[in-house]
């Protein structure tokens, strides 16, 4: 088992800090985060995964949204980090991303490793730089807004 830091907490952690579950949670561990600054996470990608069944047969590979999607939910991670505010009766909605790129594909057996950076916060809004790397090369990077909404407000 992995030992733990004060800056880093696994999957039971997680499910206590995000609203997703199977098969849509896609953050396993955070190893590293700095609040209001920084987060590094994992992504185990296996074979089992859902999506490799029609992407594509025979050749799969992760669908570019949903690396997208580990990096919000783990840009999430860091917002709620960050605040002093409660989950339970909000989202965490991402709002638009910019300068999305997709450098290399990734495969069944890949450790997605999930950086995101805060380039900004202001009242309700934030922009961070996200990049998703397997083995230390550039799978993807996007960076990305988000909002803190009450669900009732929806």
């Amino acid at each position: 088992m992995t030992q733990e830091t004060p800056n880093s907490f696994d999957i039971r952690k997680i499910l206590g800090l995000l609203p997703h579950r199977y098969p849509f949670l896609l953050v396993d561990r955070v190893v590293d985060y700095t609040p209001n600054e920084n987060i590094t996470a994992y992504k185990n990608v296996t074979m089992n995964e859902p999506f490799f069944q029609g992407h594509f047969p025979g050749m799969p590979v992760m669908p570019g949204v949903l690396i997208l999607e580990a990096l919000a939910q783990t840009g999430g991670i860091l917002v709620i980090k960050s605040t002093d505010t409660t989950i339970e009766d909000k989202l965490f909605l991402f709002t638009g991303m910019e300068k999305v790129r997709f450098r290399k594909p990734v495969y069944p057996g890949d450790r997605l490793e999930l950086k995101c950076s805060l380039i900004r916060h202001k009242l309700k809004l934030w922009k961070m730089e996200g990049k998703a790397y397997v083995d230390g090369v550039l799978a993807a990077e996007a960076e990305m807004t988000a909002a803190i909404m009450k669900k009732e407000d929806m």
